[in-house]
């Protein structure tokens, strides 16, 4: 039986932009954190390469499959490895699309790290972020999986001290927003980067420095989408809730909460009230 390899949401906690290359790619910092709840992937033995798409979100998924990040992540192993890229390959597709929280990214970096299993490859990390560089920006901060400092495009990742327990309230208005259009619509002078000196110990600490820095994609994301700034506004009004904020892109937005029980609750309550919205409730790491 193919073992399934968990591929986590991302969080940008803030997210400024710091720069523009001359190439257009605009320069980052922010501090990535990991939400239990995600998408799976699984590879099996198999004469050739394939791909099955299933789960709550699989049909949002467009496009042939061959262009899907889970496929160029096997052949681009293959072609490294030297190798045939034969594999059963099977993706539950959980988290919501172009959504701002890394989906296409993570599915990627769990790939990856199934098919070095698999092919018995034994690639450390250093090597896996590499390959997952020429696969996407956000790749490389996926295939660690925990806190971490990201700058340059993106591609550049360096592991963060732990996160203090703290539980994040995912929201996404069932509405997919691409990246590059949030990119053209930003307008404002660029912030400088903002790295915390020291890790805090707790919710409130964290809370206390992330409110000094912001999400800089924000207002041009809801410029194009106002239903985000509808979310946002909810967020912000749940009992409970010490932050709420835009991860990446948009359009899913986030609340933080110092305990696990008022974000399982607000999640219920907004699953309920709002039926059309894709809701979860997880910890953080």
């Amino acid at each position: 039986m193919a073992r399934g390899w968990f591929a986590p949401a991302k969080l940008n906690l803030y997210l400024h932009v710091t720069g523009r290359r001359a190439d257009g790619y605009h320069r980052l910092d922010s501090l990535v954190a990991f939400a239990a709840v995600g998408d799976e992937v699984a590879a099996a033995p198999a004469p050739a390469l394939s791909l099955d798409i299933a789960g709550p979100e699989a049909e949002r998924l467009s496009g042939p499959v061959a262009e899907n990040l889970v496929w160029r992540a096997a052949e681009r192993l293959a072609a490294a490895a030297g190798r045939t890229p034969a594999a059963a390959l099977t993706l539950i597709k959980r988290l919501p699309v172009a959504s701002g929280i890394g989906g296409g990214s993570s599915d990627a970096a769990a790939a990856l790290r199934a098919l070095d299993a698999l092919w018995q490859l034994g690639l450390d990390e250093a090597a896996l972020i590499a390959l997952g560089a020429e696969l996407g920006a956000d790749v490389p901060v996926c295939l660690i999986g925990r806190a971490a400092w990201l700058s340059g495009i993106g591609e550049q990742v360096e592991r963060a001290p732990p996160l203090p327990a703290v539980t994040a309230l995912l929201v996404n208005p069932g509405m997919a927003l691409a990246t590059p259009a949030v990119f053209k619509a930003r307008q404002g002078p660029f912030s400088a980067p903002a790295r915390f000196p020291s890790m805090p110990v707790d919710a409130a600490g964290l809370v206390a420095l992330l409110a000094a820095r912001r999400n800089d994609l924000t207002a041009a994301a809801v410029s194009l989408m106002p239903e985000i700034g509808r979310v946002l506004d909810r967020l912000a009004r749940l009992d409970g809730a010490l932050l709420a904020r835009m991860s990446g892109s948009g359009a899913t937005c986030f609340a933080l909460f110092a305990e696990r029980a008022a974000a399982e609750a607000a999640a219920a309550r907004l699953g309920a009230e709002e039926p059309r919205w894709w809701v979860a409730a997880a910890a953080l790491s």
